[in-house]
């Protein structure tokens, strides 16, 4: 019981040390991001402190320790026999017999069982950075839904400052008789919506640093820097190239390359099977009464007569390698599915950014700067100008809200992918 009690106090304390040491590698990562958190800096505190990876990485290492297992010598046995009714014999002496003896399997088959347990150390291994690349994905992501919600947040801002103004500029014309109340109920109206809007948006703020914090492995209200700048992205690369780099990089084909290895070596270890492992042996025998008989040596053999099992056996092993053979030509399917589908939507979203930033989003601006002068000259109405300002605020939110979806589109192909650090760098 004390024992127990030791294991469970000293795995108490691991676990502490571990979640305390990735605590304060994702608080240095944050420190060094100086005021403003990149996409990079986030993913990289996300793979220093989510609990998944440990939880694969331990898998991986359970596995690989099956190799040694699977490749050793099964231990020798020791058998000692004795005669009770002669112990204190004075005419014949003591009568006993002690044997060792070692199975030695048939050449080939600790290796190949060896060789199965690493392929199938390699196949968790490749789940490792399957696991890795999906985390990478769903911080940027995250990111790009962080940089949106700061910036809908500061154009919330900015347009209830430039209200104010408005609603300043309706007031002095009301008090000198050329403009109506209306004008600056109207204005009131517009703040009190911009206000509840920004009530919103802070939860919504609230709630993408919850999820950010648990994939973080925080409590869901810690403060996590605001985010950089989301750079701007002309271009992808050439598609085709993007598929073939996804059929040689997804740790998902690698992993089933590794399976279909193990299931290989697992049939050539089924033929290996149909032939008799050895039995080595030597003892000592005082039974016998002349002293050249009682020192023995011995070799044994297994009869492998049930031969039926053997070949149901075979028959098992070469189903998994068609299994995963099959597996891996589906999975291949699903990937350049997955890429295409990506690659249409970032490009796409590409389309819809520079749409924005260089056509309606100047479009905006000239039209509220216009709609402001003529209400100022009193040319125009303080509908036209609100609407215009509306427009205008609407015009901002979409243009990053298209910057974001093309982040979180290129985080997407970059999962399909496999990577994409070599083929650009946005």
């Amino acid at each position: 019981m004390k024992s127990n009690d030791y294991f469970v106090r000293l795995m108490l304390l691991v676990l502490t040390l571990s979640q305390t040491t990735n605590s304060l590698a994702t608080e240095a990562i944050f420190n060094r991001a100086s005021g403003a958190l990149s996409s990079t800096q986030l993913v990289s505190a996300v793979l220093a402190a989510n609990p998944q990876l440990e939880v694969v990485q331990a898998i991986w290492q359970a596995t690989a320790s099956r190799i040694e297992q699977e490749s050793a010598l099964d231990d020798p046995m020791l058998v000692h026999s004795m005669a009770p009714q002669t112990i204190g014999n004075q005419q014949n002496g003591f009568s006993q017999s002690t044997e060792i003896s070692q199975k030695i399997p048939w050449p080939g088959k600790l290796r190949l069982r060896g060789e199965a347990a690493g392929f199938e150390a390699d196949a968790a291994n490749e789940n490792i950075a399957a696991l890795r690349l999906v985390l990478s994905s769903t911080a940027k992501s995250l990111f790009a839904d962080w940089y949106y919600i700061h910036q809908a947040i500061e154009i919330n801002r900015i347009n209830q400052t430039l209200l104010a103004e408005f609603r300043d500029i309706a007031v002095t014309r009301y008090s000198t008789g050329l403009a109506s109340k209306q004008d600056a109920l109207r204005a009131d109206v517009e703040i009190a919506l911009l206000e509840h809007q920004a009530i919103v948006l802070e939860r919504e703020r609230r709630t993408i640093l919850a999820r950010l914090n648990t994939l973080l492995n925080r409590l869901p209200d810690e403060s996590i820097p605001p985010p950089s700048k989301l750079l701007e992205i002309s271009s992808l690369p050439d598609a085709k190239s993007l598929h073939d780099n996804a059929l040689q990089s997804r740790p998902e084909l690698k992993e089933l390359a590794a399976r279909i290895q193990a299931s290989k070596t697992q049939t050539e270890l089924a033929k290996k099977e149909f032939y008799p492992d050895l039995n080595l042996s030597a003892g000592y025998n005082s039974f016998w009464d002349r002293s050249e008989q009682r020192f023995i040596l011995g070799v044994g053999i297994n009869l492998p007569l049930d031969q039926s099992k053997r070949h149901a056996a075979e028959t098992e092993a070469r189903a998994r390698m068609k299994q995963a053979e099959w597996n891996s030509i589906d999975q291949m399917a699903k990937i350049r599915e997955e890429v295409q589908i990506a690659y249409e939507r970032t490009d796409e979203s590409i389309h819809v950014f520079q749409l924005y930033q260089n056509k309606l989003l100047p479009l905006a601006d000239e039209t509220l700067e216009a709609a402001t002068a003529d209400y100022q000259a009193g040319r125009g109405d303080f509908l036209t100008l609100i609407s215009s300002e509306k427009n205008r605020m609407q015009t901002q939110l979409q243009t990053e809200q298209a910057l974001a979806d093309t982040h979180r589109y290129l985080a997407e192909l970059e999962r399909a992918v496999g990577s994409l650090e070599e083929e650009m760098q946005p």
